[in-house]
């Protein structure tokens, strides 16, 4: 399965990442390792290896047949992997959401890259998908994230407490969503 959606304007595309794109996104994780941890799950020594992306590539790629998620990475026009976004834990039926997960690497945050990222994701969500609600959960004190969000479109819902083990700790999160009538209206 191939997709890609491209933001010309910010230099952009999104791809449905394949099992090639594993060096390039173990690569990604290593550099940004260190940065990403305090936002992150507490991480095994084995899931930074070649043969732990390419399964974990593989189990998204199934995923992704079956409609339950799809893994896009962030490439410049010029090929490189800069990020990744997921709409992962889809439900169907009279549900009809995801929930988006994403991050970019640090070395080029703030340029905008991130924001263009989630609206394409948005746009492939609402329309290709025929979702009608996105739901994202940010730690507390993660204002770039926060700020992607929100100039996304997402609405603040409340605050889960100790809702996930981030770096060893259960942390409260902030929920948002975003549902199809609010994008699609906002987007001709």
């Amino acid at each position: 399965m191939e997709i890609k959606l491209y933001n010309h304007a910010q230099g952009i595309y999104l791809s449905l990442l394949q099992l090639q794109d594993a060096d390039k996104l173990l690569q990604l994780r290593l550099r940004n390792r260190a940065h990403h941890q305090p936002y992150e799950p507490l991480r095994e020594a084995d899931y930074f290896t070649l043969e732990s992306q390419e399964l974990l590539l593989s189990q998204r790629i199934s995923d992704a047949e079956q409609d339950r998620a799809y893994m896009f990475g962030i490439f410049l026009t010029d090929g490189q992997l800069i990020g990744q976004v997921t709409l992962s834990n889809l439900v169907r039926g009279v549900a009809q959401y995801a929930d988006l997960g994403y991050f970019i690497d640090y070395a080029i945050q703030s340029k905008g890259h991130m924001t263009a990222a989630v609206r394409l994701i948005l746009e492939y969500a609402f329309r290709g998908l025929a979702l009608h609600r996105v739901q994202a959960s940010i730690l507390l004190h993660n204002d770039a994230s926060r700020r992607v969000l929100e100039k996304s479109g997402f609405q603040a819902e409340g605050v889960a407490r100790r809702y996930l083990k981030i770096n060893g700790d259960w942390q409260d999160h902030r929920t948002y969503a975003i549902l199809a009538d609010d994008f699609l209206t906002a987007r001709p």
